[in-house]
């Protein structure tokens, strides 16, 4: 389910009011997936494979506490200039409201997309980038339950998105 983060669709903040929506609206569903319990934390980086680099200046200072978890190499490009190499990053932490919000204003500017904030036994994914968060969720009634409690931030188009 997709979660918009502006009203009225809008994509990107412009001042700190929109920024405080925003980062509500994030809280607000990352509250109701993970109160009370741990998150892990994961951000993404990526070189060509022909590079061997681990972690961007951008990442290190959002998400310092990231270690390396695993990497991905992506090679179905018939051209091998566009493989690449995939760093994933993650730590665990208590979920307390507020303790993302660089990374989601971050996530939100387009600046550090890949975010994604799971629970450790990966039932319930939230993932924020600009103009909104995809969520997944367990069930079906779990995620028409968290849909109806904010159908306000969901999308106005016929496919949802």
């Amino acid at each position: 389910m997709r979660f918009h983060s502006l009203p009225e669709s809008k994509r990107y903040p412009e001042d700190e009011a929109e920024y405080a929506v925003l980062l509500d609206r994030y809280n607000t569903v990352l509250d109701e997936l993970f109160a009370g319990g741990d998150v892990y934390v994961v951000t993404t980086d990526w070189a060509p494979l022909s590079e061997l680099v681990e972690w961007s200046d951008e990442r290190a200072d959002l998400h310092p506490e990231g270690t390396l978890w695993t990497t991905l190499d992506k090679t179905a490009d018939p051209d091998p200039d566009f493989h690449t190499r995939w760093y994933f990053y993650a730590d665990r932490r208590p979920w307390r409201r507020g303790c993302l919000d660089p990374l989601l204003r971050a996530a939100a500017d387009d600046a550090l997309p890949g975010i994604f904030v799971t629970d450790p036994g990966l039932t319930r994914i939230h993932h924020p980038y600009d103009g909104g968060a995809d969520v997944v969720l367990p069930t079906p009634g779990e995620r028409d339950r968290l849909r109806d409690r904010h159908s306000a931030w969901l999308s106005g188009h016929p496919s949802g998105y």
